[in-house]
């Protein structure tokens, strides 16, 4: 488990591999055998931009007076920036074939690296609570209405939590718990089964609701903005659009490293974001405007409309697939980065089944609906932890692509050797947190203070430009960089 193929110590100049940041998971994948083709990243998006979440954010856009085109604006203009953010980002991962902690270890140092990789795993889990928690929301009222008496079940409190609560909670815990233990490809597949039953689902939710609008919707609500204010949303909303998938842009290498080719990752990230997308943007369009058409309200989530559905058994197959999709978002935006955080920290005790179990365990026993259900938590404490992740990307990518121009040496990112590439000082890069610090100061500043509230959704742009900037201007450049394969220490894809 912590030791290359045996064929690696016929490699001349291959040094000494560590225990400490080397097993099974944490290798590189060798080229020959990946399975992520354009189908598979194509479905992770298919997914994760129809969460529910996003649909709330874009819904919200139109409460704020924004009308069909100027939504359909705003989600474009940051469409086309994620399309650029997470190509460059995902060709790191094929490149390299590593995950992001050991990504991390290229410009923070082999020890360094546990900064970036532990913010991000604390991140994704916390939130893969929450989210089972508001899944589990979903699947308490889809189970009251196929037997009202369980609602008896629905009045106490244990912890925060009735007894259907608990129920439905755990069961959602111990579906994904399983599916992760089966490992990356699983969440593959997974992917690619829930990905065609979201589209079609959403779809079909509005159509229903555009003949039941009468043909006709909404394009925008009364005193809708106009001129400068509306310029100022649409290009907030795309500016928010981009921060909503920080935590992706960050770790997209994660899943990139287990896919065939450049082009596959082109082209699965063309049609599942910027056209996927456009169609996600259409559908808020076509829901909110027929809603609002019909009784003057806004809904707030694509539910809204599912427990209006008259139709029983419809009901129940809107609401398996919200719990689908819910399930499918979790998986690959919360859990795959705790683990792979958990197994940077621990290589020599845990792998990805070891590390998945325990991220599980640590977000049950936070009680994310008491977090979810504080304000403080989330705006402060996990809006803070987010608002960090703009500087950790522009410090990693000024490092991989202005500075290095993508020469990696792989076998390098695994010994803790004084003499390795990426040991720096103690594994420390020093420089790359010195550029860290101020620009993830100036971007929690731009975020919370008050006085900056204007400026506020742009905090992830002005975090990931002046870290890597800043560290651009003060990093190494008598270093000579060298491009050395990882395939001697790699590993078969198993992802």
């Amino acid at each position: 488990m912590h030791h290359p193929p045996e064929s690696a110590l016929r490699v001349p100049g291959l040094p000494e591999i560590s225990e400490r940041l080397y097993n099974q998971d944490l290798a590189p994948t060798k080229a020959e055998g990946r399975r992520w083709t354009s189908y598979s990243i194509f479905t992770l998006w298919a997914n994760d931009v129809h969460s529910l979440g996003n649909y709330g954010f874009a819904i919200g856009l139109f409460a704020l007076g924004l009308g069909a085109w100027q939504i359909l604006v705003a989600l474009g203009v940051g469409a086309v920036l994620l399309f650029a953010l997470l190509t460059f980002s995902g060709f790191m991962g094929y490149k390299t074939g590593v995950p992001f902690p050991v990504m991390s270890r290229i410009s923070f140092g082999i020890h360094g690296a546990q900064i970036p990789a532990l913010i991000r795993g604390g991140v994704a889990i916390a939130w893969f609570g929450i989210q089972t928690y508001l899944a589990s929301l979903v699947l308490r009222v889809l189970l009251i209405a196929l037997s009202p008496g369980l609602g008896n079940l629905d009045h106490n409190s244990i912890l925060g939590l009735s007894t259907l609560g608990w129920a439905a909670f755990l069961f959602l815990w111990v579906v994904q718990v399983i599916i992760v233990r089966y490992g990356m490809d699983m969440i593959r597949k997974y992917e690619a089964f829930a990905g065609p039953i979201i589209l079609i689902t959403m779809i079909a939710l509005a159509v229903w609701m555009f003949a039941k609008a009468g043909g006709s919707i909404a394009l925008s609500k009364p005193h809708a903005l106009t001129g400068g204010a509306m310029w100022r949303e649409i290009f907030a909303g795309g500016a928010l659009w981009v921060s909503i998938y920080a935590t992706f842009v960050l770790n997209f290498c994660d899943f990139t490293r287990a896919s065939k080719s450049r082009k596959s990752i082109i082209k699965g990230n063309f049609w599942g974001i910027p056209i996927n997308m456009l169609l996600f943007g259409l559908i808020v369009v076509v829901i909110t405007g027929a809603q609002f058409k019909i009784n003057g309200v806004l809904i707030s989530s694509p539910s809204d409309i599912v427990q209006s559905i008259p139709n029983t058994l419809l009901l129940v197959l809107a609401a398996l697939a919200l719990l689908v999709l819910t399930v499918a978002v979790n998986l690959m935006a919360n859990f795959v980065a705790p683990i792979y955080a958990l197994t940077n920290l621990f290589p020599k005790r845990l792998n990805f089944r070891r590390a998945s179990l325990v991220s599980a365990i640590i977000g049950l026993v936070i009680l994310p609906w008491n977090l979810y259900n504080n304000p403080a938590v989330i705006v402060y404490f996990l809006g803070g932890l987010g608002g960090l992740l703009g500087p950790l990307f522009g410090v990693i990518m000024a490092d991989y692509w202005l500075l290095r121009k993508a020469k990696i040496n792989v076998p390098e990112l695994y010994t803790e050797s004084r003499t390795g590439a990426y040991s720096y000082r103690k594994g420390i890069n020093s420089r790359a947190i010195i550029a860290f610090i101020p620009s993830a100061a100036i971007s929690l500043l731009i975020a919370f203070v008050p006085s900056l509230q204007a400026v506020a959704s742009f905090s992830w742009f002005f975090g990931a430009g002046i870290g890597a900037l800043v560290y651009f201007l003060i990093a190494d450049r008598k270093r000579s960089f060298e491009d050395v394969s990882g395939e001697p220490i790699a590993v078969p894809s198993l992802h």
